[in-house]
């Protein structure tokens, strides 16, 4: 079957597209590994229509729902290869022997923050440990909250977080160098510095009140952010069809379409420039499904 568009990535922005395309009766069809941020988060608060939160995971179920009520496809898998075939692009999964053939392509891959693999700091996120201050500064609202970080960046989220809270400590797990100036400031403003790993997250139903150093001492708080730089933007398969990335590997859109370099691959969600909320991941996929109509209706292939 020829779809006319294949969507890569069910997280929030996917969704919001195939709904869009859903309700222009269009052949759609959804690639998704079931990875990413919005399967982690366990409340999103800043979101109209949730003012009591509301988890990725149950924001992925309904959106999933909704989109197949409009008849859009879903298949579950890891793609691996994406190219252009003289009108067509052809996808590849892993351990499938089938290709998926699209007239257009929505890459909707996001990014991955890196943090220490503990599941109890996992359990923790979107319910008292938080990865953007944009999103959830508010969060911390005068509550003694721990920053769990490396080098500067930890650092800089300590001082975005300054506004919200004077009772912030930062603790420096990987140990990377903070510069004289750096330690200065946190000095300055009185953010607590601690440089050495934690080896345990304390929590209960998902409420972070601690955690433990290597050196066995607790350090208790009432909620925490995670700083470590480096996420992993979800963006090889836009290389693999040359489409334009900056140097941290985010793809560039045109801001009105949100289509990449490349003719009919579209780009939405965190995976690129400046996108990274889900209010704007939403608004991308609409806008993107919006263009691959117009694409797509007026046969500009």
């Amino acid at each position: 079957m020829l779809y006319d568009c294949i969507i890569i990535g069910g997280g929030i922005a996917g969704l919001q597209a195939a709904i869009q395309l859903g309700r222009y009766e269009h052949d759609v069809l959804v690639i998704d590994k079931g990875e990413g941020r919005s399967t982690l988060c366990k409340g999103y608060h800043n979101l109209l229509g949730w003012p009591n939160g509301i988890s990725g995971s149950k924001l992925r179920e309904l959106g999933k729902n909704h989109a197949e009520s409009l008849d859009v496809e879903f298949l579950h898998g890891e793609v691996i290869q994406a190219e252009k075939k003289m009108k067509q692009f052809h996808i590849y999964l892993k351990d499938d022997q089938q290709v998926y053939k699209g007239k257009t392509l929505l890459l909707a891959t996001g990014i991955l923050d890196r943090m220490p693999d503990i599941p109890d700091l996992i359990s923790c996120l979107g319910l008292s440990v938080y990865v953007c201050p944009d999103c959830d500064g508010y969060e911390v609202k005068n509550k003694k909250t721990i920053i769990l970080g490396a080098g500067e960046v930890g650092a800089n989220m300590a001082f975005a977080l300054n506004r919200w809270t004077d009772e912030l400590v930062y603790i420096n797990h990987e140990q990377k160098q903070v510069s004289p100036q750096i330690r200065k400031k946190l000095d300055e403003i009185k953010i607590h510095y601690i440089e050495e790993p934690f080896e345990k997250v304390l929590e209960v139903r998902g409420m972070i009140y601690g955690v433990v150093l290597m050196s066995g001492e607790v350090i208790h708080c009432e909620r925490g952010f995670v700083a470590f730089g480096g996420n992993d933007v979800k963006s090889s398969l836009a290389s693999q069809l040359g489409v334009e990335r900056l140097e941290n590997k985010h793809i560039i859109t045109d801001p009105r379409t949100k289509m990449t370099n490349v003719k009919h691959v579209w780009s939405a969600g965190d995976v690129n420039v400046h996108s990274e909320q889900v209010s704007i991941a939403m608004g991308e996929g609409s806008q993107a499904a919006i263009w691959i109509h117009k694409s797509v209706v007026n046969n500009s292939f």
